[in-house]
């Protein structure tokens, strides 16, 4: 644990170790992989309103998503000590947001995949691990689909959630 503390010392995952380069944060490693090796990719575009919508949902991503639905599977799935009832009410407020965000629309900021994609569809896709159902939320569904038709996509596999 020290070594990983001189990596990151909030003692948090993912770090990126690049050359000399230390990164944590899941969202500024994916703003930097996209910058350093896919220069001008869309997956983080350069157009003004655009890359705003990207950086909206990294910020989504990093607040709703992770204190709403992470949080309600991490309580249910790893016995985290956190509120689930004040989780699954976030997740759920969440989901209506994206729900009526998505109706009409192909992904979260663009016509197009984003990292914007990326940062908020493994827990999204995960809720109901901790208890919140997508049932009521069909364009959020076909936005997990059409993200898991994504050349080279590749699934987070389903862990039972301990008994106990």
């Amino acid at each position: 644990m020290p070594e990983f503390l001189k990596l990151n010392p909030l003692g948090q995952i993912p770090v990126l170790e690049d050359g000399p380069l230390v990164l944590s944060d899941s969202n500024a490693i994916m703003v930097y992989l996209v910058r350093r090796y896919a220069p001008g990719s869309p997956w983080l575009p350069e157009e003004p309103v655009a890359a705003a919508q990207v950086q909206r949902w990294l910020s989504i991503a990093a607040g709703e998503v992770m204190h709403g639905c992470a949080a309600a599977r991490a309580i249910k799935h790893f016995n985290m000590p956190m509120d689930h009832k004040q989780a699954v009410r976030i997740a759920e407020r969440l989901l209506r947001f994206m729900e009526q965000h998505l109706a009409g629309r192909t992904y979260l900021a663009a016509e197009h995949p984003t990292i914007a994609d990326l940062a908020c569809y493994s827990y999204v896709a995960h809720v109901p691990e901790g208890g919140v159902s997508l049932e009521p939320y069909p364009s959020v569904r076909a936005w997990l689909a059409r993200v898991e038709a994504l050349p080279q996509f590749v699934p987070l596999p389903d862990s039972p959630i301990p008994q106990g």
